[in-house]
């Protein structure tokens, strides 16, 4: 079945509207960052005494500081209100706010351009929980990925074309600072005028009571998120990338004028770069992800995080323009350095790989969170998202204190990822095990899934289907949606490589009444409980691998599971996998090896549901066979 591109949603009102709102406002809220950083930073003499390495990190300090004291209320708020006319506020309080920094700019009074750094923060504090909760209420499942992928590139191509503007503007000699003042209060306006365009979007829970302790409400709201393992481990690393993001981006422009002796044009192009691969990475999850939520993609994007985090400490080391040379140089004259290449690319992937790491994880908590709750939720990974970011400032203070270069830094960091991803992903299995999925059908196997979509997104089913090789339950959980519990031999369970991908599938394994009774019960049992809780459950019916490529004899055991748990069964069928390496083929190894040749296609055809009441093993052997036709 086709799928629309993901940039169709940029024509509809769902979509649109919403969509120009929240890129204004990430393009001015940088514009107005990056002027006040580039001026403290480069100018630094005429506003303050303060170093510029504290002035880099403690005004993105002072941007996220609300985010800690206010999310709790802002995600009640979110909640109770209807979204369209919650932003629209939202808008004219950031009006307000940029008439304050106009004022501010203008008599360089810098006690005022503080104030409304922390205001801006306060606005972005509100305006967070109704950004991702809006998605869900206006766009369909199968559309979260792409239309997470669309908002996180248009978000991060804003504050790019913020940054970049923030600090060509305010460099201006004359009239750079009145640009600034006026800009900053006009794209305001602009983001007004899109926000009423936004189509009503009802409150969730109108009815709600709001708890004006921002404390209470911050303990309530993370309690109640990590009642949901998956989820609440989701927010946790989507926090740990914006610590990872704050402790490379806040180093930049020091980094650029002290490191790679560049003027204010040469942290432009790293912002730039760096922004442009956050955009690339966040599209690109709509196209690997094959239209559904992966996960799979979230360890993958955390791997390119790490090597070229690493790899970035020593193009530092290795580039031409840095020790020795006196002379500034402008962005062409940096790209001119020998070396400098192999640090722009590195930047470029960090964010292409950071983009493939935070929209599945977006899109995971959007599923998987109560839809009444998910504003609360999103307000609860903003809290976490300002702790770690102000941690990360705390951090890198501290490192640059003890004498560690900003290379070193991207070193540690990198380092940290690593310890805390195998952390994260040990914790939730689930990762890691889509992640090997998504690789296999990704680089092994090129797979089409046929009618998709008569998997059901939510609910209990028996998935029946055809058993070839013993990497057919990767092949199916890399297609589903959604988690699947597989039931299968206890020998298929016990080995050593794939049996860890089942165990940390939380596979269910089963043995034949003759080998061992009490396994078997256990199996029923375990795939009762997992009916009754809603879970997708998949059964091999034929009990063993086929020895032919004909499919054998369907068992009586799915019959006994229907009668325990009255839920619909859906025929499935794999193609192409017979003659596979994993399979019971008895044509020689290194002939198989080869005779599929790399990027083998396969498929897997979905039937039509069966009900409860119709199910016997022969109908499902019927429907098994008509749907894999031909095609071992």
């Amino acid at each position: 079945m086709s799928q629309a591109s993901q940039f169709s949603l940029l024509t509809q009102r769902r979509f649109a509207p919403f969509f120009w709102t929240q890129f204004l406002g990430a393009f001015n809220d940088n514009l107005f960052k990056t002027a006040l950083i580039v001026v403290l930073t480069f100018d630094a003499a005429s506003w303050t005494s303060m170093s510029p390495s504290l002035i880099t990190n403690l005004v993105p300090g002072l941007f996220i500081l609300p985010y800690v004291l206010f999310s709790a209320t802002a995600g009640q708020i979110a909640e109770k209100f209807e979204k369209a006319g919650l932003v629209r506020f939202i808008k004219w309080l950031e009006i307000a706010i940029m008439g304050v920094a106009a004022l501010g700019w203008m008599t360089q009074t810098l006690w005022l351009l503080i104030l409304a750094v922390f205001a801006m923060g306060t606005h972005s504090t509100l305006f967070g929980p109704v950004k991702y909760a809006y998605l869900p209420q206006q766009l369909r499942p199968e559309e979260l990925t792409g239309g997470n992928g669309v908002v996180e590139m248009g978000t991060f191509v804003g504050i790019l074309l913020g940054q970049v503007f923030g600090d060509v503007i305010v460099m201006h000699k004359g009239l750079g600072i009145a640009f600034v003042a006026a800009g900053t209060v006009g794209f305001a306006v602009l983001g007004l005028v899109a926000s009423y365009r936004i189509p009503v979007t009802p409150a969730p829970a109108p009815d709600l009571v709001v708890n004006w302790n921002p404390f209470t409400e911050t303990v309530r709201n993370l309690k109640h998120s990590a009642g949901n393992r998956s989820v609440f481990l989701s927010m946790l690393g989507n926090s740990w990338f914006w610590f990872y993001g704050a402790m490379m981006l806040a180093q930049f422009p020091v980094y650029a004028m002290t490191y790679l002796r560049g003027d204010h044009s040469v942290f432009v192009l790293l912002l730039t770069v760096f922004s442009l691969g956050i955009g690339v990475g966040s599209l690109l999850c709509e196209r690997l992800s094959g239209h559904k939520v992966e996960i799979g993609l979230v360890p993958f994007g955390s791997i390119g995080l790490s090597l070229f985090g690493i790899d970035l400490y020593f193009a530092s080391l290795g580039y031409g323009g840095g020790a020795g040379v006196t002379a500034t140089v402008d962005a062409f004259g940096m790209l001119a350095q020998p070396g400098s290449w192999r640090i722009v690319f590195d930047v470029v992937m960090i964010g292409v790989f950071g983009g493939l790491f935070i929209v599945p994880l977006f899109a995971l908590i959007q599923l998987r969170c109560d839809p009444r709750h998910l504003s609360r939720t999103i307000a609860g990974m903003n809290i976490l998202n300002a702790l770690f970011m102000v941690a990360a400032a705390g951090v890198a203070i501290v490192l640059l204190g003890q004498g560690f270069t900003i290379p070193e830094l991207f070193l540690a960091t990198a380092i940290m990822n690593a310890i805390v991803a195998i952390y994260i992903f040990s914790l939730v299995p689930e990762f890691l095990m889509r992640f090997l999925a998504w690789l296999l059908i990704h680089t092994v196997h090129k797979v089409k899934v046929i009618e998709h979509g008569r998997i059901p997104e939510e609910g209990a089913a028996i998935l029946v289907c055809n058993h070839v090789s013993y990497v057919d339950a990767i092949v199916i959980m890399a297609a589903s949606p959604r988690p699947i519990r597989f039931v299968m031999d206890h020998r298929i369970f016990k080995t050593p490589l794939m049996g860890f991908i089942f165990r940390t599938a939380k596979a269910i394994p089963i043995a034949a009444s003759k080998e061992d009774p009490w396994l078997l019960e256990k199996a029923y049992v375990d795939i009762a409980h997992a009916l009754h809780d809603g879970e997708l459950v998949c059964i091999f019916p034929e009990g063993r691998l086929t020895t032919t490529g004909e499919i054998n004899e369907f068992k009586g055991g799915i019959a006994k599971i229907v009668e325990r748990s009255h839920v619909p069964v859906i025929p499935m069928a794999l193609r192409g996998l017979w003659g596979h390496l994993l399979s019971r083929s008895g044509d020689n190894l290194l002939e198989r090896a080869f005779r599929k040749g790399l990027r083998s296609r396969l498929a897997l055809a979905v039937g039509t549901p069966v009900a409860p009441a119709e199910v016997t093993p022969e109908l499902l052997q019927r429907e098994v066979a008509a749907l894999r036709g031909d095609w071992k």
